[in-house]
């Protein structure tokens, strides 16, 4: 069975876009999906709500999706339009990381070590429920339990196992407890006052009206060369790590800069909740029901860990108790970093994605290791 999650690269993507019904449904998933982030977001803004078009066009998609099948297929984001959004977010996150932050790193060292050690312990505690629990299959245990990279793990998954069903049913329930969680913390921890200051960071983002068209011509070129110098030179994680990392030479040379356009920051609340809300309206429940409990417990257990890691550096470093957690919990680094962006810790954009892009390399590294060593598992277990 192969992924149902599964996200092909850009090139594959924009082929299968192009054709004319690709095309008139892709061109209507976009209308009525921000139609509908746009409408929730609103009504949950005069609610006061945290993150409002987040939260909005997550619950709108998945909600309408439900309860209207026919929706489904007009729900969503497409795959190529997801991917430029990426890009566009990775170029925004290379454009934070200066000469200064850069300096600021080599002070970070507590931190990182710090999440490293909260990495190990939730796989641990994740792999001990899946497989020492719930007796799953240690390929498919391994691969649910690991803290980030959702769209590689998912995409390697089928390899190893007949259930990577399941293993994307666990990160998609991942992914959205972060992305529902996290508004609520911040109410919790920072009180009406952070959400009001949420609201007021969001409504100081430069706005691309104001900018030169050279603004947006150097967002679209640094994101696709980025990605395209990024696969033709194999880095992992090209569309990520390809224009992050031209974005920032660039802007350390002076060349480009790239302001955090407020109008992005908002087609990318409502399109990346809106792909995770309609993701969810399409899982039949009745039939995983196991699967998303699994996938419950695991992101409880995950998300738990560096929470507590997070409050305990905040305590002994002295750090802001929501830029510590931003940086430490298992969302991926484009769905954090939108977080961050929309909570106004602006400021503190390349400490978090510093420490993201760390364990999501160090996630990524370790899956060719760790997938060898379940397979010599599977196969000395059953010789036993």
């Amino acid at each position: 069975m192969s992924a149902p999650f599964n996200v092909p690269g850009l090139g594959g993507a924009l082929i299968r876009g192009m054709t004319i019904r690709g095309m008139r449904i892709d061109g209507a998933r976009i209308a009525l999906t921000a139609l509908v982030g746009l409408g929730c977001g609103f009504g949950l803004s005069r609610l006061g709500a945290p993150a409002p078009y987040m939260l909005g066009s997550l619950f709108g998609a998945w909600g309408l999706g439900a309860l209207v099948p026919q929706a489904q297929t007009y729900l969503g984001t497409p795959r190529w339009f997801h991917k430029f959004i990426v890009l566009g977010l990775s170029t925004l996150i290379g454009g934070a990381l200066s000469i200064e932050v850069l300096r600021q790193a080599l002070g970070w060292w507590p931190t990182v070590l710090a999440m490293m050690a909260s990495t190990l312990i939730a796989t641990l505690l994740a792999l001990i429920y899946l497989r020492g629990i719930r007796q799953q299959p240690m390929a498919q245990a391994l691969l649910s339990a690991l803290p980030g990279g959702q769209a590689d793990i998912v995409a390697v998954a089928h390899e190893y196992t007949d259930r990577d069903h399941l293993v994307a049913l666990v990160h998609l329930c991942r992914v959205v407890s972060v992305f529902v969680s996290m508004p609520l913390l911040l109410a919790f921890v920072s009180g009406p006052q952070g959400v009001q200051d949420s609201y007021l960071a969001q409504a100081n983002l430069p706005s691309l009206f104001d900018q030169s068209w050279q603004v947006p011509f150097h967002l679209i070129t640094v994101g696709l060369v980025g990605f395209l110098i990024g696969r033709a030179l194999k880095i992992p994680m090209p569309h990520l790590l390809g224009p992050l990392i031209l974005s920032m030479a660039l802007h350390l040379a002076g060349v480009i800069d790239i302001p955090r356009l407020g109008e992005f920051v908002l087609v990318a609340q409502l399109f990346i909740a809106g792909s995770i809300g309609a993701r969810l309206s399409r899982v039949p429940l009745r039939e995983v029901a196991v699967g998303l409990a699994d996938g419950v417990v695991t992101a409880i257990l995950l998300i738990g860990s560096y929470i507590l890691v997070a409050f305990l550096c905040s305590q002994i470093l002295g750090i802001d108790l929501m830029e510590m957690i931003l940086a430490f919990i298992p969302g991926g680094l484009y769905e954090v970093t939108l977080l961050a962006l929309i909570f106004g810790f602006d400021a503190a954009l390349a400490f978090i994605a510093f420490h993201h892009t760390l364990r999501i390399l160090l996630i990524f590294f370790s899956l060719p290791w760790l997938m060898d060593w379940a397979k010599r598992f599977y196969s000395n277990s059953h010789k036993s």
